[in-house]
């Protein structure tokens, strides 16, 4: 994570400062998950039966990751968008707030080096002209500027409400994620196959941005999380590593 990445909420806290205002919110009760007495590692989150450490491998990419992540997400497990950070060592993560942006965010949007795209659906007229598709990426990756994947990071509908709530995103030109492929996500049910999940996104869009070696390292390690929260909620032990395993084994030689 560089400087500028923003801290995630610890799952224990049960208070925050509300951003606008800077006094302190209102108890709330800690979210509990499936699983939330689980002996988890500290290192990857996961289930110590099959933890994720081990396959843990870095990549480099020419595009960046800025996850603006809905604060409930922080307090999932099952969340995917924290494997990204887990690959790409330059991955951003700020928490999204109704009443006021992140200033780091802020910032970085605002420096010239990077060049952001929202991504999401081109579903609806009034944003019609802010659409790009794919070649954009390839285009400000000619003129020597970091292509940016801004992704809003929550279930389909805190990310509809965090797109139209956010007017410092307005500016930005909007990419909707064009694949055939469908999730394979296992933890949470979407309500259709082409809903991927967070991870899935940055996977797709890295590959189609050209940074197939770094979509390829994230696609693997998001099948070995897959399946190890998957057999972990069933106290299965992954004994013989998985194809995807085998494969993060052999890059860390």
């Amino acid at each position: 994570m560089s400087d500028a990445t923003s801290k995630p909420l610890e799952p224990t806290s049960l208070t925050d400062d509300d951003p606008a205002t800077g006094h302190p919110r209102p108890p709330r009760r800690e979210f509990k998950a499936r699983g939330s007495f689980v002996t988890r590692c500290q290192g990857c989150n996961l289930p110590e039966l099959n933890c994720l450490c081990p396959y843990q491998v870095k990549a480099d990419s020419t595009a960046q990751v800025w996850l603006l992540t809905h604060p409930i997400e922080h307090f999932k497990p099952t969340n995917t968008g924290r494997l990204i950070g887990d690959v790409l060592t330059q991955t951003n993560v700020f928490t999204w707030y109704r009443t006021a942006p992140d200033k780091a965010l802020v910032a970085l949007l605002e420096d010239p080096r990077y060049a952001p795209f929202v991504i999401f659906p081109d579903d609806q007229p009034d944003y019609a002209d802010r659409v790009v598709d794919i070649h954009a990426v390839h285009a400000v990756k000619q003129h020597g500027r970091i292509p940016v994947f801004v992704i809003l990071d929550g279930t389909w509908r805190q990310a509809r409400r965090m797109f139209r709530k956010s007017p410092y995103l307005d500016a930005l030109p909007v990419l909707p994620l064009r694949t055939e492929r469908e999730t394979r996500y296992r933890l949470r049910k979407p309500a259709s196959k082409a809903h991927l999940c967070t991870a899935e996104v940055a996977i797709e869009l890295l590959r189609q941005s050209g940074d197939e070696n770094a979509a390829d390292v994230l696609d693997d390690y998001f099948d070995v999380f897959n399946d190890s929260y998957a057999e972990s909620r069933y106290y299965r032990k992954i004994v013989e590593p998985t194809a995807a395993m085998q494969r993060l084994l052999d890059r860390k030689g």
